[in-house]
């Protein structure tokens, strides 16, 4: 089986080829190609993604990138067996193209079309990263736009424990790296800028939410920092960049690792997965994988061109879906605010 995997639901467009033997296995799988163009140097002017750039840039993109990845994987389209795109969550303009084309794609070729939900896709690029990765665990996934912590019992069968209830964790990574003057995306910013600093600087607040509560909010954090900043600058007081930085990060990093711990004691299970954007902060990694160990888990994560957004991962939601003899419709709409479950 050799899936066409198709991902444009932000600021990267990304085609990949995925080979597997049709068993329902990740050891199944081989990535014959997995072709990224950002859009970073794009939307960097703006401080932010630009709907309507993306959109366009996308349509602009999509051919070339996906002649690269069949060039790369040394296969043609006639070899294609199924074509899978992400048709949400993301933003509805950007997602419209990729799932466009693998739809006409799909007609053309006479090929099965399948509609992934990016969030599951994040999910599931670990299994690139790990052939040995088998459910059930408990993933935690953080992006620029999602901050979800899911219960995985079994392949397709997802419970989601909680999610932000505002900014999630790569917005607020985003928004505080432009308060303290940082370039655009602030995630690798801040976890550049604040190794070098004290994470016990300043005593940021922690939202834990009520009592049992998997879910996030980072909103109260966000605008605490920005604040902090606000009221030194009032007073002329020089503040120390990386300290702030290291500060906030960690008090970011204590409740997601704290909230992904205690949802892996709940499920009882011995394995923990990072997937999304943010899941590339190599404190976030250092963090989890020491209380992890603590505790006797076992903690998996991507490497970080698996991490951002990718057509691999979308690919590998795809093979599976086509081994259990699922597809979509072709009249399948795209969503910006899809839901996992």
């Amino acid at each position: 089986m050799i899936i066409l995997g198709i991902e444009t639901s932000c600021d990267e467009t990304a085609v990949a080829v995925l080979e597997g033997t049709g068993d329902p296995s990740p050891s199944a799988l081989k990535l014959r190609s997995n072709i990224i163009a950002s859009q970073i140097d794009l939307h960097s002017q703006f401080g932010g993604v630009v709907p309507e750039v993306a959109s366009r840039c996308h349509v602009e993109t999509i051919i070339p990138v996906m002649e690269k990845a069949l060039s790369e994987a040394d296969v043609s389209l006639s070899d294609i067996t199924a074509v899978a795109a992400t048709h949400g969550p993301g933003l509805v303009g950007a997602v419209l193209v990729g799932l466009s084309a693998a739809k006409a794609l799909a007609v053309a070729l006479d090929i099965p079309f399948i509609g992934v939900n990016h969030v599951e896709a994040h999910i599931y690029a670990n299994f690139l990263e790990h052939p040995d990765l088998a459910p059930p665990f408990v993933c935690l996934v953080v992006s620029g736009g999602h901050s979800d912590l899911v219960y995985l019992k079994d392949y397709g069968d997802y419970h989601v424990m909680g999610r932000t209830r505002d900014d999630a964790a790569g917005e607020a990574f985003d928004k505080v790296a432009r308060t303290l003057g940082l370039s655009y995306p602030g995630g690798p910013e801040i976890d550049r800028v604040g190794r070098e600093g004290d994470p016990q600087a300043v005593r940021f607040p922690r939202a834990f939410l009520e009592e049992g509560s998997y879910d996030f909010s980072f909103s109260g954090l966000k605008t605490s920092v920005v604040n902090y900043v606000a009221k030194a600058n009032r007073k002329g007081r020089e503040i120390s960049v990386p300290d702030i930085a290291a500060s906030f990060q960690e008090a970011v990093i204590d409740v997601l690792v704290e909230r992904t711990l205690r949802a892996a004691s709940e499920k009882a299970v011995r394995t923990v997965a990072l997937a999304g954007g943010v899941a590339a902060n190599s404190r976030l990694r250092q963090e989890l994988s020491l209380r992890a160990e603590k505790k006797g888990l076992n903690v998996k994560y991507p490497s970080p061109i698996l991490c951002t957004d990718n057509a691999a991962m979308v690919a590998c939601v795809g093979y599976f879906q086509a081994v259990s003899g699922k597809s979509s419709s072709l009249d399948l709409p795209a969503v910006p605010n899809l839901h996992l479950e």
